[in-house]
């Protein structure tokens, strides 16, 4: 048996089954909505940080730099306050797109269970100190509490739905208060589990609850951010692409909670002045690994469309546009990449060499690590150029990584074009 047809089968009856069943399991794709319903607020969050953080040396002749840097000193905390009120409280956010979505996929009410949900995460990750509110945890750190909060909520509400425990109003009562009388009972048992175990810890261990559950995840946060786990799932996403599943989509799904932690640390980071140190983050992913969507096609999407193959020239006309703003399933798919063995090797090692060349600059800081977010469908070298902090380096970077996958991917580029010229010219031969 050759070494792709047991590729083939070890992806097909082993890898896929079990993705299929993460990215259709409804509390991984609750956590996902979760993400993508903060989104907005982050990327917003992100602009003001750059803002307030120049890309200039504090000795830079550029009068235009010195006028920056000057209007940045001078209004710093009204250039900072949308970032604090977006990023920094990311994992509000996040606990409520999440408890929604959950929420939603057992057929419950959206509204009252993220409701509960942000009860029980400020219960647990913000407790009043002499009137005030504390910050701390409402950010990056307090993501996996945000993730357990809404989760726990939302499965608490059914179980008590379940066993039709819950305040019954007469009919005559209007919806919307039937249903807040509904959610007294979730709120009551919010404070007989999350709220007992968040005041245990802080009597005996000083600890909030948020930062009990990040020193349980931080070895999972730590061995994440290394090459060796990076190159696993950059590995493992594209394996599932060759079978035809998004496995970006699967990936990065699970890997969000990291992602967010990650960027949220570098973003604080750089707020007081230090050196950022996490690098796998979703921009790092999106504009580093795979430029021009997954499988890094964005040159291939160029080599179709100078092809001798009609084929080939025809789908690179119709996802050249797409992938430059990262979206690719025309090219994957209509090629088609996906279970192309022509083309799996290129499929697998280009992501992977852009993984690692991108994962050494930064650990060097040859590059600035991503402390901002951008719109995954931003162009790679812009959106690198922005997530980096306007860091020239990081367009650079971008550039590099296209010509060594352009050397890369063209050879097989050229294989596959041969053998549709072959297979389009075969109709003429036989007509003659």
């Amino acid at each position: 048996m050759s070494i792709y047809a047991s590729l083939t089968r070890i992806v097909e009856n082993h890898l896929a089954p079990i993705a299929g069943k993460i990215g259709s399991q409804r509390h991984i794709i609750a956590i996902r909505d979760g993400f993508i319903s903060a989104m907005p607020f982050l990327i917003i969050g992100s602009i003001m940080l750059i803002v307030a953080n120049p890309p200039f040396d504090t000795q830079t002749s550029s009068s235009f730099g010195q006028a920056w840097l000057t209007f940045a000193k001078t209004h710093w905390t009204t250039i900072t306050m949308p970032f604090f009120m977006t990023m920094g409280v990311m994992s509000i956010f996040v606990s409520i797109g999440t408890a929604y979505s959950l929420a939603k996929s057992y057929g419950l009410d959206g509204l009252t269970s993220a409701l509960l949900s942000l009860m029980a995460f400020l219960l647990a990750s913000a407790p009043q100190v002499e009137n005030k509110m504390p910050l701390d945890f409402l950010g990056g750190a307090g993501v996996f509490t945000a993730l357990i909060c809404a989760i726990w909520s939302v499965e608490l509400i059914r179980l008590l739905k379940k066993y039709n425990i819950a305040i019954r109003m007469p009919s005559q009562v209007p919806p919307a208060i039937a249903r807040s009388f509904e959610l007294l009972y979730p709120v009551i048992g919010i404070l007989l589990t999350v709220y007992p175990i968040s005041l245990w810890l802080q009597s005996e261990f000083n600890l909030l609850l948020p930062a009990a559950i990040m020193q349980v995840f931080q070895p999972l946060i730590t061995v994440g951010d290394t090459l060796p786990a990076v190159m696993l799932l950059v590995l493992l996403a594209n394996l599932l692409w060759f079978a035809g599943i998004h496995g970006d989509n699967i990936v990065t799904g699970l890997l969000n909670p990291i992602f967010m932690a990650n960027i949220a640390a570098n973003a604080a980071l750089i707020t007081q002045g230090m050196a950022t140190t996490q690098i796998l983050t979703a921009p790092y992913w999106a504009f580093y690994v795979c430029i021009g969507g997954s499988g890094s096609t964005l040159v291939l999407a160029f080599l179709y469309l100078r092809s001798r193959s009609i084929h080939l020239k025809t789908i690179g006309k119709l996802s050249v546009v797409p992938a430059m703003f990262n979206i690719n399933e025309p090219l994957l798919f209509g090629s088609p990449v996906v279970m192309n063995p022509t083309l799996l090797v290129p499929l697998l090692l280009v992501p992977l060499v852009n993984a690692v060349l991108a994962y050494g600059a930064l650990h060097l800081d040859l590059v600035q690590k991503m402390i901002a977010i951008a719109p995954w469908t931003t162009p790679a070298p812009i959106g690198a150029l922005i997530s980096a902090a306007w860091d020239y380096r990081a367009f650079v970077l971008v550039g590099v990584l296209m010509v060594i996958d352009l050397l890369i991917w063209y050879p097989f580029f050229k294989v596959y074009e041969k053998q549709l010229l072959a297979e389009e010219q075969q109709p003429e031969v036989l007509a003659k």
